[in-house]
């Protein structure tokens, strides 16, 4: 299985936006669109951990272009028990460099195009509004959270965390 999230940050973007800066954001395209990719191969394998977790070596995976946070990156996963008793890999391949995976689909040469969705706020004021209601109902009426959302994020945090030691490591694997 492989996912895939790119998108084609402009100039502003890779110079001033919070995600590619290391004492804001140090994870990069890895904590912002990796989550994503991460996320929905977990979804496929009934969220199962992977036995390990390699970061793929590459021009990408480099904190390239004398930047200090990684701007794309290729990392997958091995499933060995389980539910998926046969071998099992995922990949994903994330990045501000690009709005299609050239490996995947060098014969598509597809426009980014952009869509304006109009709401009354921001979609961050409408996530931190969301997220005070979950707590005021629990708060108010002892509603209980959702365990599953918890254990997933979790999850996904460490196989983000395991990609990030890989890098490290010169792209060796890490066990989960």
């Amino acid at each position: 299985m492989h996912s895939c999230f790119t998108f084609a940050g402009d100039e502003d973007f890779l110079k001033n936006d919070i995600r590619v800066k290391s004492d804001l954001d140090a994870h990069g395209a890895l904590g912002d669109a990796g989550w994503y990719g991460i996320r929905s191969i977990l979804w496929a394998v009934d969220y199962e951990l992977p036995k390990t977790v390699t970061a793929l070596p590459g021009d990408c995976f480099k904190r390239s272009r004398g930047y200090s946070v990684l701007r794309c990156f290729s990392a997958m996963g091995r499933w060995e028990s389980g539910n998926f008793p046969l071998l099992f890999s995922g990949s994903f391949d994330n990045g501000y460099y690009c709005h299609w995976n050239s490996r995947d689909f060098a014969c598509w040469a597809a426009v980014p195009s952009q869509h304006t969705v109009m709401t009354d706020l921001p979609q961050e004021a409408c996530m931190v509004t969301e997220f005070a209601r979950l707590v005021g109902n629990i708060k108010a009426n002892g509603a209980k959270p959702d365990p599953k959302w918890p254990r997933i994020s979790r999850k996904t945090q460490l196989i983000l965390d395991a990609v990030t030691t890989s890098i490290a490591q010169g792209s060796k694997p890490v066990e989960l």
